[in-house]
């Protein structure tokens, strides 16, 4: 964490001003939990404290960065500054990390978010193991969709994700893959469903037993053959992934899942797989990446690559590394 530290800086009026780094770690978690109070409570200090920190940098910037009320909200000068004091904090923050970071990778910190869907069966295994072989490393895993984990690539709060790939629109920032991963989607279904006793079927008669068709944000952007089967479904639910798989369970629904999210339950016998005779076969792309403009210098990082490489192969999907340039 990053704390107790100075930095001077100049204007057309005055010189020598000062911003403490405290000020700025409290304007980002006040502009974020939107609440004086919660930001306290994240940050572990007394509201007094907080208020006292934003009333400094206040001064410093000829002020108010809050509007005060009911509810909190940036003003203008607060909306301004922000983006700055993020960028302030990133940099310092990659600085110290860098001071501390050796070659072998035993210390550092990898900072590493990744799909909701590959946090339990692929992400976990290979955190697990780094965690052990590298115990005085520090560890922050963050979950989330695709665009969340984008944003929190640019603003410094994770030096590699796990996303969908490629993307199609790169909106924030340019990524660059340190591992490339497919997955094999299954159609699957209750065993108590009425197409459980049929394995192999048409389209046509998934879409006239099934009922409900579960069409959920497994890709950036739906598969043109998956949008198709929906088009034509009596009934689609676009759901969160747990929801979708109660869903399932319940034998109220049918649904495209990666292999590797329901393989327990395939194993188990708790839900059954279906062939589709005239679909073509589905899969997902996604990527380990990090940041185009930044180069991979983090040796945690590319140890955990390799952990992650691991719990791939152990799924039984498919990993590829492409050749990158460490500097």
């Amino acid at each position: 964490m990053i704390c107790g530290i100075g930095f001077f800086y100049t204007t057309g009026i005055q010189l020598g001003s000062m911003i403490e780094t405290d000020q700025l770690i409290t304007l980002e978690r006040v502009a974020r939990e939107g609440s004086f109070s919660k930001a306290a409570f994240a940050l572990g200090i007394s509201q007094p404290t907080i208020s006292a920190r934003i009333q400094a940098l206040e001064r410093e910037l000829g002020g108010a960065v809050f509007t005060r009320g009911r509810k909190i909200a940036l003003t203008e000068r607060g909306n301004s500054f922000l983006p700055y004091a993020q960028k302030i904090l990133s940099s310092l923050q990659d600085g110290l990390e860098a001071a501390r970071l050796s070659s072998s990778g035993e210390r550092g910190a990898l900072r590493i978010g990744a799909l909701r869907s590959l946090t339990v069966h692929l992400l976990a295994p290979a955190v697990a193991a780094f965690v052990q072989r590298y115990p005085q490393a520090e560890c922050q895993v963050r979950e989330g969709d695709h665009w969340l984990l984008m944003e929190q690539l640019v603003d410094g709060l994770l030096e590699v994700a796990l996303i969908c790939y490629p993307p199609i629109n790169h909106g924030l920032a340019e990524v660059k893959p340190i591992l490339l991963l497919e997955e094999q989607m299954i159609l699957a279904v209750n065993p108590q469903h009425p197409l459980a006793g049929h394995p192999r079927l048409s389209s046509s008669e998934l879409l006239e037993g099934c009922g409900l068709l579960l069409q959920q944000q497994w890709w950036q952007a739906m598969p043109l053959s998956v949008a198709a089967l929906a088009a034509k479904a009596s009934a689609v639910a676009d759901v969160p992934m747990e929801v979708g798989r109660y869903l399932l369970r319940s034998s109220l629904a049918a649904g495209f899942f990666p292999k590797m999210l329901i393989a327990p339950d395939l194993e188990a016998g708790e839900l059954v797989a279906l062939e589709l005779s005239d679909f073509p076969p589905l899969l997902r792309q996604t990527a380990l990446v990090h940041l185009a403009r930044q180069p991979l210098r983090s040796s945690a990082a590319q140890n955990f690559a390799d952990l992650l490489e691991g719990s791939a192969a152990v799924l039984g999907v498919k990993c590829l590394r492409p050749k990158i340039k460490i500097p």
